[in-house]
């Protein structure tokens, strides 16, 4: 089968199209021929060896898909050939075929495209999780969120906005200032690029807590990390929860003193990781996310669609911080 291959760590342009050999079902799993796949940012590091999962090269990239089942392995009785079905795999889905725990996939709902299935777990999945397990989020919450623009910003300023929250988003041009707002953001603050001095910082600081009015933001989702981190940290509120979901712009270093002035908590958020420890709640808020889609509250915002032999492309986009929205792989 054809397949993205990762010979050797480096960037996108290391990726070669090349050929793997077909997966072969095995208990407790499915294989699924891919029709869609998502790139993330995992994408971006797995490839470099910086992730926390380093696989067996030669390898594919892309851990996301959509597709049909062709095979089912012993013991699975939850799926069927020919279902459509969406599949969190880690790796191996930027190829024609890939095989998937049965209990990482999930029946595609009735309307769904092969498109938004393959770009709704990793980015609402994660928001899902960061807001009910790690921020216990509730009508009327002030929501501050970095990277508003992105596939995973755009995912958290839907499900603030459906669970009842005011969100204020932060961008780094106008262009995604408009893009944060068509998803609903209430307000939007574009900030400069790093690196931030201290005048530009406790500028920043400023603007997020006028943004945010009252006592500050109850929640901090950031997906953005580097010098922007300590600024709206800055503008949380008392007991406030800042939420750590990613760090494209570089791993920030907090002032430990701030959390205790405001009695907040800053949480880890890793999805992959609690997917695999509590998959039952994993499952219950997928199954919400699902119902969100059919009610029209949350849709994946794809901004462009690739063929497999420009994924690399696509992975560059998204490492460069230059794309919007979700980038989709068809197959």
């Amino acid at each position: 089968m054809k397949a993205l291959l990762s010979n050797a760590p480096g960037g996108p342009e290391t990726l070669t199209l090349g050929e793997l050999a077909d997966p072969q079902v095995g208990a407790g799993q499915i294989v699924i021929s891919v029709k869609a796949c998502a790139i993330n940012y995992p994408d971006v590091l797995i490839i470099q060896d910086l992730y926390q999962f380093k696989p067996q090269r030669p390898f594919a990239p892309g851990g996301e898909v959509a597709g049909i089942v062709e095979a089912v392995g012993e013991g699975v009785s939850a799926f069927a050939v020919g279902d459509a079905v969406i599949g969190l795999c880690g790796n191996g889905g930027l190829a024609e075929k890939v095989a998937v725990s049965a209990f990482s996939a999930f029946k595609m709902p009735a309307g769904m495209s092969f498109e938004d299935g393959a770009s709704i777990l990793m980015t609402y999945g994660t928001s899902i999780h960061a807001y009910k397990q790690r921020a216990a989020i509730k009508s009327g919450d002030n929501v501050l969120v970095l990277g508003g623009a992105g596939g995973i910003g755009i995912s958290a300023i839907e499900l603030a906005k459906a669970y009842g929250g005011r969100v204020v988003a932060g961008v780094s041009s106008e262009a995604k200032a408009e893009i944060a707002r068509a998803a609903g953001a209430d307000d939007v603050i574009v900030y400069p690029y790093q690196p931030l001095d201290k005048d530009a910082s406790k500028a920043l600081a400023a603007a997020f807590k006028a943004a945010a009015g009252g006592d500050g933001f109850n929640i901090v989702y950031d997906t953005v990390g580097g010098d922007y981190s300590e600024a709206a940290l800055r503008a949380i509120a008392w007991e406030g929860k800042f939420l750590v979901v990613g760090f494209p712009a570089g791993i920030a270093k907090l002032p430990l003193n701030l959390t205790l002035l405001k009695s907040c908590d800053v949480c880890g958020v890793f999805w992959g990781a609690f997917a695999a420890r509590d998959p039952h709640s994993n499952h219950a808020n997928i199954a919400e996310l699902f119902e969100l889609y059919a009610d029209g509250k949350i849709k994946p915002r794809i901004s462009a669609k690739f063929p497999l032999e420009k994924a690399g492309e696509a992975i560059k986009l998204l490492g460069d911080r230059k794309a919007t929205g979700k980038l989709v792989v068809t197959i």
